[in-house]
């Protein structure tokens, strides 16, 4: 026979616990002519068996009912199908755990929360001590927070030599430039790279330029080049993030990002850039579209994880027109334009494959090259010029 402290302190119970067992009539104590409480050792192992019931999920009364009937088999499947809801949970949180620790790779979790909440996700980003530019980086490219350095150097290794960063064409960037009305006294150059549609600008207009980049080596090229052909003192080059530009409002009467708004997104930099304008000043971008509504998994899939936000024209001109912006002209960019860039990344990542085959960037950029020349015709980039 146990006293109520005893069996308490057999089953790991609180007295308090016991008397409340006893009040559901799951256990049965006798009173002691001295008045103690007892419990027999059938009352030890009910208790024991109930603590193994509450274990698989079950409530106190539903371990009552399972204790004085037949067991509920559509009770037990619910309670099951919860438990493997709750290991699942459990086991993605200790996979997160361990990737953040450099156990794992996190680049799933990035591209799930960079859809849910992208702001939240880069200023967390940052707080965990990545600049801002590798925090960008690392929200479109490597995705994995323990192996971004080494992604990262990789990637530069391929693009290092190649002057074009990106899509684009000299006869495009005049075409664009032509389109906008008014001929732009100060214009601001978002995401510049090396240069190459900076230096159209300076050529066929008069503007004072601005340019902007958070990559200083492409910034000491562009400075190289202006001072080449004797513009320099046209050109100001800084080193900033597109998110937060450090300009007055109301210094541009036109703002060009060729292939560089859809890092923040294209909604927002309509938003967050509108207030650098001067009155009905004007903002060329260029941004990765849908050319059919029907696209191939291939495609699809490869966007998904890419630019999860490229859309049909007509959905980027509705956006143009609810932020408040007049659509002046827009066009797509020819496969001339395309080709100027993947051409020679793709000679690249061929002549880099010896010595990189293995590396993650390497990898994902060679794939990269082969989704955008072998499907070329379903998606591309796209002009839109408009005005504030």
């Amino acid at each position: 026979m146990y006293r109520i402290s005893e069996l308490a302190a057999e089953v790991g119970l609180s007295r308090t616990a016991l008397l409340y067992y006893e009040k559901q009539k799951l256990i049965c104590g006798k009173r002691l002519a001295n008045g103690y409480r007892v419990y027999s050792d059938k009352d030890l192992q009910r208790v024991r068996l109930i603590q193994q019931l509450q274990a698989g999920g079950l409530t106190l009364r539903e371990c009552k009912a399972c204790l004085e009937a037949k067991v509920d088999r559509a009770l037990l499947q619910s309670r099951l199908h919860t438990l493997e809801q709750e290991i699942e949970h459990k086991q993605k949180s200790r996979d997160l755990l361990a990737a953040m620790l450099g156990e794992g790779d996190l680049k799933a979790w990035h591209e799930g929360l960079d859809k849910l909440a992208p702001d939240a996700h880069l200023d967390w980003l940052i707080k965990q001590g990545f600049s801002e530019k590798d925090a960008l980086r690392l929200k479109w490219l490597s995705k994995n927070m323990n192996e971004h350095e080494i992604y990262m150097a990789d990637f530069m290794t391929v693009f290092e030599t190649l002057e074009r960063w990106g899509p684009g064409s000299e006869q495009e960037t005049r075409k664009a430039l032509n389109a906008v009305p008014k001929a732009p006294k100060q214009l601001l150059e978002v995401g510049c790279g090396k240069g190459l549609a900076t230096k159209v600008l300076a050529e066929n207009s008069n503007a004072n330029i601005t340019a902007i980049d958070n990559e200083q080596s492409a910034l000491d090229r562009l400075n190289e080049r202006f001072e080449a052909l004797g513009l320099s003192k046209r050109l100001i080059t800084v080193a900033a993030s597109m998110t937060d530009l450090p300009f007055e409002q109301k210094s541009f009467d036109l703002i060009w990002a060729e292939g560089s708004a859809y890092i923040m997104g294209v909604e927002k930099a309509l938003t967050q850039w509108k207030p650098l304008l001067a009155d009905n000043g004007y903002i060329m971008l260029s941004d990765m579209v849908w050319k059919t509504p029907t696209p191939s998994e291939a495609s699809v899939e490869f966007w998904n994880q890419e630019y999860p936000d490229i859309q049909q024209v007509e959905t980027r001109l509705e956006q143009m027109k609810k932020a408040g912006y007049l659509v002046v002209d827009h066009f797509p960019m020819s496969r001339e334009a395309w080709m100027n860039y993947y051409g020679p990344l793709g000679e690249r990542v061929k002549e880099l494959e010896p010595d990189m085959s293995e590396k993650a960037a390497w990898k994902d950029i060679k794939h990269e090259v082969e989704i955008c020349t072998q499907f070329a015709d379903e998606f591309g980039y796209h002009m839109f010029i408009v005005q504030a």
